[in-house]
Formats: structure tokens, C-alpha cells, sequence
């Protein structure tokens, strides 16, 4: 009987864990790189948001090409891309609207507190143009308020369609220098003829003073209409030129030129075409302007030599052609119809 071996307890006892295999494995696979347009996609988004999302689209058609990692890195760098380039969308259409309000603004505040004046221009002129009266003529009064609230209290003229009938209106301007009488000429500026009908009626210009009088060669006028007698006040409210204004395109150079405003004519005041307010002038000798100021009526005879009466005092101050009046003309009244 043969006996076992004995056992040796300087070898290992092989229990067939952790033993080598004799036959060679299969090597584990080496890692997929990332797709560096992945990586380029979510640093871009953050930088340049369009070529983020560019570098996003084609890193993952890349990626299930060639199956490389980086797929959650391009979705980021697209997610962040879009909402960088939404974000950037939105603060310009913010900032063009704003810039827009705030120029729109700006405008109105600067017309607002410009004097409405009428400068003499020293040429000879035409005369006004005949009148044709266009299409829209009184079917859509509007008198927009301004930045600057009323210097009284008024209410704004009803807006929308006016009729042109009667083409003439009486009014009678009652001054501590004698009655001025007019005629409204309805016909011709019928938003007008409403706007200072509208004044009058509330009394306006009751208790104001007429705070300019120019005795210039080319520029013979009183101007009335504002409750504080410093060439700024208004009735908080604007509205567009009609007769002569209304007889020239925006664009026609004729616009700028020298026409003549006859001796008896009643005007509006502006500081700049469609900044009508309760302003107005009375012109008591042929003068030389552009045609960018309302005709909206006649000067009576009688009012006419009111008027020379106090254009006869001259200016206040005893120099100059254009000023304060010598002698104070104040409105008492102002009746219409």
C-alpha cells in the first residue's frame, strides 16, 4: 500500500481562487474619449452662444457616429446656448423699445418747453396758396396731451369728425384796450376753429395776458393765449397744423419759405409743425413768415385799430421792436358764436 506524500506547508494550497489561468482573458476595453466639439460646445455657449449651439449639433452627430462620451456636455452647451442667445434677444428688443420711448419722450419734453414764437424772416414773400382742401379736412380732430399739464384747467377738446359748417364763426376778444372782433374761418381749419372755441368757452383766456408785441418791419403781431404770460404756457395738450401747413408736403422746400401773412389775420403760435396749444397771434400789418403757422380766422376793422393803438406804445423798455407790450393788454373775455 503506497502512503500520500507528506504534505508540504511551504506550498500554497491551491483552492482555484486567484489562480493565473493557463489560457489568456480578454483584455477590459480602453475608455471612449470625449468629443472635444462637446467640450467646445458648452464653452462657447457661455461665451458666443450661436457658435456654442453650432459645435452642440454637430458634436452630437458626431457622438452617434463614432459613439464617443461627451453627449450630456453638448445637450448642456445646447440648453445653454439657446437661453443665452433667448436672454440676449429679449434685452435688444427691451433696449430698442426703451430707446425709442425715450427719444419719443425727449422730443415731446424739448417742444413742451420751447417758446412758441414766430421769428420775421427779411425776404419778400408770396402770398399764402390758394386753398384746396384735402380729403381728410376735419374728419379727425386729435389733441394728444403733453408732458407739461395745463396751465388752468381745461378740458380737451371732443376729438374725431368736426364739421366745416358754418365756414364762419363770430368771436369777439374782450381786452382792457378795447374789443377785438374776429371771424373763425371754419372752412379752412376746422380742428382749429374747435380747439380755440373749446378754450373760450371755458374761459381760458379770461384774466391772461397778451405777453409779446412785435413791431419789427416783417413781423407786426400781438401774441395772446398763455395763462402764465412767459411764452411757455398751454392747455396741457397739442394738435397738428392745418391752413396753409396743410397745402405743402412735409418734404416740399416751399415749406420753409417766406410767404405773406396779410394785415387782419388770426394765427396759432408753435414752437415746431403739430405743437398747437391755446397760443395764437394777431396780425395788425402785412409780415413775412413761413407757412407753418394756422390761419384760423380774420381780424375786424375795429379790432385792427385796437391793436395799432397798442402796437403805437411800443415795447416795454422803450428799445427793441419785439417784447413785452408798453402797456399791459390784458383778456378779459373771449366770446364765441
Amino acid at each position: 500500500m503506497t502512503s500520500p506524500p507528506p504534505f508540504d506547508e511551504s506550498q500554497p494550497y491551491a483552492t482555484g481562487y486567484g489562480v493565473q489561468s493557463p489560457y489568456p482573458g480578454t483584455p477590459a476595453p480602453p475608455p471612449r474619449p470625449t468629443n472635444s466639439l462637446a467640450i467646445a460646445s458648452l464653452v462657447c455657449a457661455f461665451v458666443l452662444a450661436p457658435l456654442g449651439v453650432v459645435f452642440g449639433h454637430m458634436s452630437l452627430s458626431q457622438i452617434k457616429r463614432t459613439g464617443e462620451q461627451g453627449r450630456g456636455l453638448a445637450i448642456a452647451g445646447l440648453i445653454v446656448g439657446y437661453l443665452v442667445m433667448v436672454a440676449a434677444i429679449v434685452v435688444v428688443v427691451v433696449g430698442v423699445v426703451m430707446v425709442v420711448f425715450l427719444a419719443q419722450s425727449l422730443e415731446e419734453f424739448d417742444n413742451a418747453h420751447r417758446r412758441p414764437t414766430i421769428e420775421p424772416t427779411p425776404s419778400t414773400g408770396d402770398p399764402l396758396p390758394a386753398f384746396d382742401p384735402p380729403a381728410t379736412l376735419g374728419s379727425n380732430c386729435q389733441y394728444p396731451t403733453t408732458t407739461e399739464p395745463a396751465d388752468k384747467p381745461v378740458q380737451t377738446p371732443q376729438t374725431g369728425r368736426t364739421s366745416t359748417t358754418p365756414p364762419s364763426i363770430p368771436a369777439t376778444i374782450v381786452t382792457n384796450r378795447g374789443d377785438i372782433g374776429l371771424e373763425l374761418d371754419n372752412a379752412k381749419s376746422p380742428c382749429t376753429v374747435r380747439n380755440f372755441t373749446n378754450l373760450a368757452r371755458q374761459g381760458f383766456f379770461d384774466d391772461t395776458r397778451c405777453h409779446r408785441l412785435s413791431v419789427d418791419p416783417g413781423l407786426r403781431l400781438l401774441q395772446c393765449g398763455d395763462p402764465t404770460a412767459t411764452g411757455t404756457g398751454g392747455p396741457g395738450y397739442r394738435f397738428p397744423n392745418e391752413y396753409p401747413s396743410n397745402q405743402y408736403r412735409l418734404t416740399d422746400p416751399a415749406l420753409k419759405s417766406d410767404v405773406v401773412y396779410p394785415r387782419g389775420t388770426l394765427a396759432m403760435a408753435n414752437s415746431g409743425l403739430g405743437t398747437n396749444g391755446s397760443q395764437f397771434f394777431l396780425i395788425f400789418d402785412d409780415s413775412m413768415l413761413p407757412p407753418q403757422y394756422t390761419v384760423f380766422g380774420k381780424i375786424g376793422t375795429k379790432g385792427l385799430a385796437v391793436l395799432e393803438n397798442i402796437a403805437s406804445a411800443g415795447v416795454k423798455g422803450g428799445s427793441g421792436d419785439d417784447g413785452e407790450p408798453a402797456v399791459e393788454v390784458t383778456i378779459e373775455s373771449v366770446a364765441v358764436g
